[in-house]
């Protein structure tokens, strides 16, 4: 034990400087307090502060995320809602052209019955008149020919030819 209160007089035990060791504890135990009271409360609160910038950023980007995700959701569904309306547009121009198409054929149908009709009419007016005109020449030929017959007798020869004479006479005043 007398080596060691030796060692210990002269202030070096087993190598070390006791002495230098506690004032260096001293310095790092002042360091520690200085650099928490002064560097590490604002490194920590830089740090939380980058930590929560860094987490509200991420919070954005997913959010940012999620909008984009149901923006693209309503813009496929506005895009299938359009297609169907453009189809039912193209369906309804389509009918609508067939209705029209039907409509137009009708139409010229009824003309054209419309017009047969008044052809018919007319043609069928025209021959009354043809006919009332032939009976008032075969009256008035009666009437001439009965006049002659009365002028003279006539032989059936001779009726013949003034019946001859008289259908030369109709056939000429057509």
């Amino acid at each position: 034990m007398q080596a060691f209160t030796t060692i210990y007089a002269s202030g070096v035990i087993w190598g070390f400087h006791v002495g230098d060791m506690l004032v260096q504890l001293f310095f790092f135990l002042l360091l520690l307090f200085l650099v928490g009271k002064f560097a590490w409360g604002p490194v920590m609160n830089m740090m939380k502060k980058r930590e929560e910038y860094v987490a509200s950023e991420i919070e954005a980007a997913e959010n940012s995320r999620q909008e984009a995700e149901k923006a693209a959701k309503e813009a496929t569904e506005q895009l299938k809602q359009m297609k169907l309306e453009a189809q039912k547009i193209i369906e309804d121009a389509k009918n609508a052209g067939v209705k029209q198409e039907q409509d137009i054929i009708d139409s010229a149908r009824l003309e054209a019955d419309r017009i047969k009709k008044a052809a018919q009419a007319e043609i069928q007016n025209e021959k009354e008149k043809a006919l009332q005109a032939l009976q008032d020449q075969v009256a008035s030929l009666s009437v001439l020919i009965a006049s002659k017959v009365i002028e003279k007798e006539l032989s059936a020869q001779d009726q013949e030819k003034l019946i001859n004479e008289y259908i030369k006479e109709v056939g000429e005043e057509r």
